[in-house]
């Protein structure tokens, strides 16, 4: 297992805020529809309604407290970070304390010119877009805008704005990232084609991640059936050799035991040691793995309100093995080779 940056090296996976102008309908956060009848509550639970997020000067205070601790990777999720407008307060501080900055976005907002230069002039290292086919019906089916106007075509064109106002900069280095399903597992290689005719630096298909006893579950996720066409898919990706970083050889074996084995053990987990999860309400976690925070003890429960990063992320509890291995760990595994990415110069991944 890689770390991608070595043991003392800390990767946040920041859930920055809750809104999201989209309503994808497999979103880990669940749907705006279900929350209005029954709100979620409990620890490490996540809605677009939550009325929780943390105030914008809390969230600031703890990102200047970053420079100069273990962390050298942020990616900004959410919900949506681009509709948040302190946003490119919060990158400029990350960024000027010498952190790394990846932004994971649905890629609609990529089409205000003002954004996206402001992405390249702060030297963001890496923006994630997520774009789940090469059938525009299908993207929009299973990612409908809440506008009812927005949709796979400007997210195609929000890359290209991107890639346009990058020109022959360094940075940043773009990227799509595929929710594979069982509709759409027979457009992977054909949606990696896609990401490189973009003008792409890097590609990462990864299975949806939905617990068992969601609505869902049984028509998307992934079962053993599945997994023959998922291998010809990879495949496929791998005899293309598109100039986009796609994950390592055995990313595709790894996604296959999860669909074989739900649960597992992993050993040298990098969960609560070179990985951490902020949720929007500054709830900290060792990872996003749904089975792993209903797991957590209220003794290692946190949040960045406990303190500076170097405190937050000092303590190491030893456990370095975990018997929690699900899809959502496998999803993690490209976000901890996040070096190989950032290490290929933009535009010339290979």
């Amino acid at each position: 297992m890689t770390r991608g940056g070595g043991e003392d090296a800390v990767t946040l996976l920041w859930a920055l805020r809750s809104p999201c102008p989209l309503s994808c309908r497999y979103c880990y956060f669940g749907t705006i529809e279900e929350h209005r009848d029954s709100p979620v509550i409990g620890p490490g639970t996540l809605s677009h309604l939550s009325r929780n997020d943390l105030p914008t000067a809390d969230v600031l205070a703890f990102a200047r407290s970053i420079a100069g601790s273990a962390v050298k990777r942020v990616f900004l999720a959410g919900g949506e970070p681009l509709v948040w407008p302190p946003v490119l307060s919060l990158i400029e501080i990350l960024k000027s304390g010498g952190v790394q900055v990846v932004v994971a976005t649905n890629g609609i907002p990529l089409n205000r010119p003002d954004l996206t230069r402001a992405l390249v002039d702060l030297q963001v290292d890496a923006v994630s877009v997520s774009l789940d086919s090469v059938d525009a019906a299908y993207h929009d089916a299973w990612r409908p805008a809440r506008n009812g106007k927005d949709g796979w075509q400007q997210v195609i064109d929000g890359i290209g704005s991107l890639v346009t106002a990058r020109g022959a900069a360094p940075a940043p280095r773009v990227g799509v990232y595929m929710v594979v399903t069982r509709h759409n597992l027979a457009d992977l290689a054909a949606t990696g084609r896609l990401a490189a005719d973009l003008g792409c630096d890097y590609f990462v298909p990864q299975p949806v991640a939905l617990d068992s006893d969601h609505t869902l579950h049984r028509q998307l996720s992934l079962t053993t059936d599945d997994l023959p066409a998922l291998g010809q898919q990879f495949t496929a990706l791998a005899d293309a050799q598109l100039p986009v970083w796609t994950p390592q050889a055995s990313y595709p074996g790894q996604v296959a035991d999860a669909v074989r084995v739900p649960t597992g053990f992993v050993r040298g987990c990098f969960g609560g040691r070179s990985l951490f999860f902020i949720e929007p309400d500054g709830s900290v976690w060792d990872c996003p793995s749904s089975l792993r925070i209903a797991a957590t003890p209220t003794s290692r429960r946190r949040t960045i309100l406990d303190g500076a990063a170097a405190q937050v992320f000092a303590a190491d509890d030893g456990r370095a093995d975990c018997p929690l291995f699900s899809v959502d760990c496998v999803n993690m595994w490209p976000l901890m080779d996040f070096d190989q990415v950032l290490s290929t110069s933009a535009g010339t991944a290979s």
